[in-house]
């Protein structure tokens, strides 16, 4: 029977195995699909696919800069903290923050399609699936920028890989000093966790709904209950703006000097560097946020092992 690409494609996205593999799987089984994953699993090429159901919320941050033009970060995660501090792993996702920094894809659905690094006779899909099965844990590339720049990016890694940040800034001078403070910009927004650089990237949508849930909350303050509308009204900007500053890096307190906000951190910077230097943009990962987190309960585990 003749092996099309579709039937590869197929059985590589029920196993998880290599291209190469699907295809002699297809070929020693006369293409049929059941006896196929079989063929694979009793050569040990599908052993991801029992893992692949199982959650991966650990893991690592890892980030990249290249001549303080060019830079990616990723976010690739495990099922154990134990593995996210292994040498293997850490190697793997070294490599995976190589291949997105020189990357052309735009999402995660080419980036794991595209020639692996390494070994171009491997995908990106295929060595994670190598590697799952080497490392015996669920593993997931879960998300992967790349910043392009005229001016300076810097990265900042926290905690051993917990939460990874790139600022990257327009400027037109790059000297230590430049790259002293945007490293001390990127530690405020690891520490800090602002929403948008400015005010100005805030929308209105966003300003708007505030104000309503500010408003609700002014009104169903019984202390607010005598209180006519113009003084709320003043009340609400006063929390708003407060609000602002908390959530807008430039406008947030500089951890490192309480005096200043960051805006004023780095305008200091910039006049003592002699350089226009504007913070443009900043990408933060977080390990594992917005996962389930698996409760790991060992004993249960080794139990129900032993049939228990």
């Amino acid at each position: 029977m003749a092996i099309t690409a579709s039937m590869v494609k197929e059985l590589r996205e029920l196993t998880g195995a290599g291209m190469m593999d699907c295809k002699k799987a297809l070929n020693e089984t006369n293409g049929n699909m059941e006896e196929a994953i079989e063929f694979l699993r009793k050569n040990g090429e599908a052993k991801a696919v029992k893992k692949a159901g199982r959650i991966a919320a650990e893991g690592i941050v890892m980030a990249e800069v290249r001549d303080n033009k060019t830079a990616a970060i990723v976010e690739v995660n495990s099922e154990t903290d134990f593995v996210a501090k292994n040498a293997e792993f850490q190697g793997f996702v070294k490599a995976v923050v190589n291949q997105a920094i020189a990357t052309e894809s735009k999402d995660m659905e080419a980036f794991l399609a595209e020639a692996w690094n390494e070994d171009a006779s491997k995908t990106v899909k295929d060595a994670l699936t190598e590697k799952i099965a080497v490392i015996g844990e669920n593993l997931n590339i879960r998300r992967f920028e790349k910043i392009e720049s005229d001016g300076c990016i810097v990265a900042y890694i926290h905690g051993g890989g917990r939460i990874g940040v790139l600022v990257e800034a327009a400027t037109d001078v790059v000297n230590d000093a430049v790259k002293t403070c945007l490293k001390n910009v990127a530690m405020q927004v690891a520490a800090m966790s602002p929403k948008y650089v400015s005010r100005d990237e805030v929308s209105q949508e966003f300003l708007d709904k505030e104000k309503e849930i500010l408003l609700a909350q002014a009104k169903n303050d019984p202390k607010n209950a005598n209180k006519p509308d113009n003084i709320i009204e003043k009340m609400l900007i006063g929390r708003l703006n407060k609000e602002m500053k908390e959530i807008c890096l430039l406008d947030q307190v500089y951890v490192q000097d309480s005096d200043l906000t960051v805006g004023k951190y780095v305008e200091k910077v910039a006049k003592e560097a002699g350089a226009n230097l504007t913070v443009k943009k900043f990408i933060r990962f977080e390990t594992g946020e917005g996962l389930e987190k698996k409760n790991e309960d060992f004993a249960a585990e080794v139990a129900a092992q032993m049939g228990k």
